[in-house]
This record gives C-alpha cells, sequence and structure tokens, in this order.
C-alpha cells in the first residue's frame, strides 16, 4: 500500500478551502459553487492542495453585498468579470460603489409615533404610501415605520409644528426628491466623464485603480458640500426677494389708509 501523500503546508497569509469556510460562514460546497460560476478566482495550489487568500474573504464579503442590493448571481459575475484588472482593486471599486452614501441610521417608530408627529390620530395609509414611494419612511412587516432618514424625518416634524399639513410637507418632499435626483445625475456624469471615461479609454491601468476609488470616495463629500452650498445661495436669494415683496405688499394698505385720513 502506497503511502499517503502529505498535505502541502499553507503558505504565509493563506488558507486551506475548509478555513475559507469557517472564515466566511459558508459551506465548502457553496465556495466550490461560487468558483464554477466565476465568482471566485482558482485558489493557488501547492501540491494537491488549493489555498485561498483575503481577496477571496473579500469577494466573497462583496457577492454577499451585491446579493443584499438585489443583484442575481449572474449580475454580480458580469460586474466581477467586466475588467481584466486586479481582482483586489475590482473588489474594492465595488464595494465603494455600493457603499451607502449616507451616515444615518434609520430610526423604529412606533405607528402612534409617527401619527401624533403628523399631527393625526391615526395614520392615513396614502400618507404612508406616499412616504415609501419617495424612499423617506418604509412599513415593516411588524407594522412599525422605519424613517430611512431621521434628518429628514426631524425636519417634516418641525414643518407639521409649525402649521404645515403633513401632506403638504410629502409634496415639498417630493418636489425635493425630484430636483434632488437632477444633482445627484450632475454629478454622476462628472465622475463618468471626467475620471472613469479617460481611466477606461486608457485601458484600466492596473496603477490607477486605486487613484479611481479615490475619486469616487472624495466625491461623496464634495457634492454634498457643494449642493448645501449652492442651496445656501439660493435660499437666501429667494428669501430676501420674497421679503421684498411681502414689505412692499405690507406697505400698500398703510399708504391707501393715509391717503384716506388726509382726504
Amino acid at each position: 500500500m502506497s503511502p499517503r501523500p502529505k498535505s502541502a503546508k499553507a503558505p504565509d497569509g493563506k488558507m486551506t478551502i475548509g478555513e475559507l469556510a469557517r472564515r466566511t460562514g459558508m459551506t465548502v460546497r457553496n465556495i466550490r459553487a461560487h468558483q464554477t460560476r466565476g465568482l471566485l478566482p482558482p485558489p493557488e495550489v501547492h501540491g494537491r492542495t488549493g489555498f485561498y487568500g483575503e481577496e477571496h474573504v473579500a469577494r466573497i464579503e462583496l457577492t454577499r453585498e451585491m446579493q443584499g442590493e438585489g443583484l442575481n448571481l449572474e449580475a454580480i459575475r458580469r460586474v466581477l468579470e467586466s475588467t481584466d484588472g486586479p481582482s483586489t482593486e475590482i473588489v474594492d471599486f465595488a464595494r465603494a460603489v455600493w457603499a451607502p452614501f449616507e451616515d444615518e441610521t434609520p430610526e423604529i417608530l412606533e405607528r402612534d409615533e409617527l401619527a401624533e408627529i403628523w399631527g393625526a390620530t391615526e395614520l392615513d395609509a396614502k400618507l404612508i404610501q406616499r412616504g415609501e414611494k419617495l424612499g423617506v419612511i418604509r412599513e415593516l412587516p411588524d407594522g412599525r415605520i422605519e424613517a430611512l432618514s431621521p434628518r429628514l424625518q426631524r425636519a417634516g416634524r418641525a414643518l407639521v409644528e409649525l402649521g404645515v399639513n403633513p401632506s403638504s410637507v410629502l409634496d415639498t418632499a417630493d418636489d425635493l426628491r425630484r430636483q434632488a435626483d437632477a444633482a445627484a445625475h450632475t454629478f454622476v456624469e462628472l465622475f463618468v466623464k471626467e475620471i472613469w471615461e479617460p481611466f477606461d479609454k486608457a485601458g484600466l491601468p492596473e496603477q490607477d485603480w486605486a487613484k479611481v476609488r479615490n475619486a469616487l470616495d472624495r466625491m461623496r463629500p464634495l457634492a454634498s458640500d457643494a449642493v448645501l452650498a449652492m442651496f445656501q445661495i439660493a435660499m437666501g436669494e429667494a428669501t430676501e426677494k420674497a421679503g421684498e415683496q411681502t414689505l412692499r405688499n405690507a406697505s400698500k394698505p398703510a399708504r391707501k389708509r393715509s391717503k384716506r385720513r388726509g382726504s
């Protein structure tokens, strides 16, 4: 009987498929299925043993994130294979693209709590539907309401306290959403035209992947700052014009009363 071959020693920083399974919480069978589908690069083989590294862990985590965003495995495979760049850079860039833009943690509200915020005795189903369509709230399976942006929720509450009808608050949110969509589209186009397209035409050079990812990361807060700054300028000008017009209108009856007294 021939001696059983010894297992190859794992290179530094590498792991067997069993260790990768334990590290990621996947089964060995599912890891092999991911490899068959083209979702994982092949392992580094030493002797008869395949070894995996951190890039495989990152790829598995990214695949889960993309699945959480609603992409199926075939769509994920196309994303990951859309370039010949190094897998770790592709993973890092894809993760940056899928990273949430907002820095807020959603809040969970009881139904009667939200009704009180809206100044009502009970929730209006149509208002809930409008809020969900706008992407600002979400009705949970247990009936509670998730406010996806607590900052926006606080602004809406303050408007209601000032006497604004909840329906009008949602009308305002609807208008703002359309304008925000346009602003977001403007910055996405800017990134694609000025950063991604030159990178793509250059053949996606390996040394520039980090630079492109860094540009995406930096553009997120820059976009927010630019939109806020421009809004503040526009709000100041609009308030000034409206104030001048209001004062002119308010002074007209006073002038008429003065004329009547003098007659």
